[in-house]
């Protein structure tokens, strides 16, 4: 028997030349068993990702299943179904970011409710949360091994909207149910027992209201739902009521700003949802209005406007690497009204515009005529000045350039203060120039229908005095919804003139690729 001699490791290893063969041989099998152990292991894991990216809401088996494969390679996924990866835990969250509310220091495991304000009403859980698809009711489950809770006996009901002084909207609203588990419910373990688990709050919203008008879209809706919950910076799972897939995808670059999480669709998805809380409701400070003195952290409206490009801004605005623009004229949109507040000579004024120094563009609205949100915020975005008459339409303010942007509107006859209250003050309070086109008598389509010493026409304000409770009535149906609109071409050249003038050096100091003809 020969001897051969190996080193391996520094190491003297005697072996004869059959245990060489038979290690060699042993080698390339293992070898190929490896390789194929190897390639085996590889597609598990691609297998594996693959779950937990594309099947987060296949019931609750699969989200037992996500979690035990997502231990398996070492992730962490938040029960709300999402793999985080690398990032942290939320820690202990602040339910109410509101400064003075009675429930910004409530304690663990209790429910407070906040029903001072005019306009919503607010309601909080802290602790072991549960829904219960049936009753459309909330519970709140005492900790593991303690006793029921006695802080919140009596149960709460809340229509989570921001009208809550408006009977005719509010009534529609779904009621939900805020309640602790009965001593029965906390001692039974199938009671309620939870069949998707959240690691973040939940945010009870409706999608029911005035959801058809832009103006309350985003008033009503989606500014209260970025008031309530940008603190907790997307850690939020949002629970629809009047849910449907319409409103999702309108709205669906919004709700993934909101939250990194599923819609859970809070009538239909009888499934035992449960949270560590819940927000139920809104808070509400003003028309369009963020006021930073209400905010624990005091956000304000830019805050806002970064909310809504985080949503729909897909480009970079200063890429110093791109290639350097030729110079550009100011662009400037005039919002096309159909039906009433119609702009009647609306070509004459593009033209004064053109002649003025801008490029001009015409945003058509009205039904049949909604493109996506993405489009209209990539189109004002790219504006320089905004002009339209007063209407919901003009909410498109809101992704105007805070700083450099300017939004001229044409208030009709009879509605000056409520079209200043509405879009004017907001607008100045996101860093927007403002200028208000106050119209005259001769400029209104109700000079054709009424005598100049019409008291309608003549003293609007006494006008509606006299209606006493149905002053309402006189603005809705004669200055809302009766009259259009023929501007003073002169006159308006000038207010034209005058925002140009301010707004090309702010936008040339803020990029310098600005023409001044």
């Amino acid at each position: 028997m020969v001897v051969a001699s190996s080193k391996v490791s520094g190491l003297d290893i005697a072996v004869d030349d059959d245990d060489v063969h038979a290690v060699k041989t042993t080698t390339k099998q293992l070898g190929s068993r490896w390789t194929f152990a190897r390639a085996f292991v590889a597609l598990s894991v691609v297998a594996v990702v693959c779950t937990l990216l594309y099947a987060p809401r296949l019931g609750p088996r699969i989200e037992q299943q996500r979690g035990a494969a997502a231990a398996f390679l070492g992730l962490r996924v938040g029960r709300s179904g999402v793999a985080d990866g690398d990032e942290g835990g939320i820690g202990p969250v602040v339910l109410d970011n509101q400064v003075g509310s009675p429930c910004s220091t409530m304690p663990e495991n209790s429910i407070c409710c906040d029903r001072s304000d005019y306009h919503s009403d607010v309601c909080f859980m802290s602790g072991d949360v549960r829904t219960d698809a049936k009753s459309l009711s909330l519970l709140l489950f005492p900790p593991p091994g303690g006793a029921a809770t006695t802080t919140a006996a009596k149960e709460e009901r809340i229509r989570p909207y921001t009208r809550k002084w408006d009977a005719f909207v509010t009534k529609d609203i779904h009621e939900v149910r805020l309640r602790a588990a009965r001593p029965e419910e906390s001692a039974s373990p199938s009671s309620h027992r939870c069949d998707v688990r959240h690691d973040a709050p939940a945010l009870v919203v409706t999608a029911g209201g005035y959801s058809h008008n832009m103006f309350h879209v985003f008033n009503d809706g989606f500014l209260p739902a970025w008031l309530t919950a940008q603190h907790l910076r997307r850690r939020v799972v949002v629970l629809a009521l009047a849910y449907t897939p319409s409103w999702a995808g309108r709205f669906g670059e919004m709700l993934a700003a909101l939250s990194r999480y599923h819609v859970v669709d809070l009538l239909r998805d009888t499934r035992t949802h449960c949270f560590p809380g819940a927000i139920v409701g809104t808070r509400y400070h003003d028309y369009l209005a963020v006021d930073p003195a209400r905010l624990r952290d005091n956000k304000t409206a830019v805050d806002f406007h970064k909310f809504l490009a985080a949503a729909y801004d897909d480009e970079p605005r200063h890429d110093e690497t791109a290639p350097r623009q030729q110079p550009r004229r100011l662009r400037l949109g005039i919002v096309s009204r159909k039906g009433r507040r119609v702009i009647e000579n609306q070509a004459a004024v593009a033209d004064v515009a053109a002649s003025v120094g801008f490029d001009v563009s015409v945003m058509e609205t009205g039904r049949g005529r909604t493109p996506p949100l993405a489009a209209t915020y990539a189109a004002v975005n790219a504006y320089d000045a905004l002009v339209g008459v007063h209407g919901a339409d003009l909410t498109a303010f809101l992704f105007l350039r805070p700083g450099t942007a300017a939004l001229v509107q044409v208030a009709p006859l009879g509605i000056k203060l409520l079209s200043r209250n509405l879009f004017g003050v907001p607008a100045a309070r996101m860093g927007l120039h403002y200028e208000q086109y106050d119209l005259r008598l001769n400029e209104s389509s109700l000079s054709r229908k009424y005598a100049p010493d019409d008291v309608v026409v003549a003293d609007p304000g006494r006008a509606r005095l006299e209606r006493g409770k149905k002053a309402w009535d006189l603005v809705e149906y004669v200055y809302l919804r009766g009259q259009n609109v023929s501007l003073d071409l002169g006159r308006f050249r000038e207010t034209l003139t005058r925002r140009k003038s301010e707004v090309v050096h702010l936008v040339k100091a803020d990029c310098d690729n600005i023409s001044m003809d």
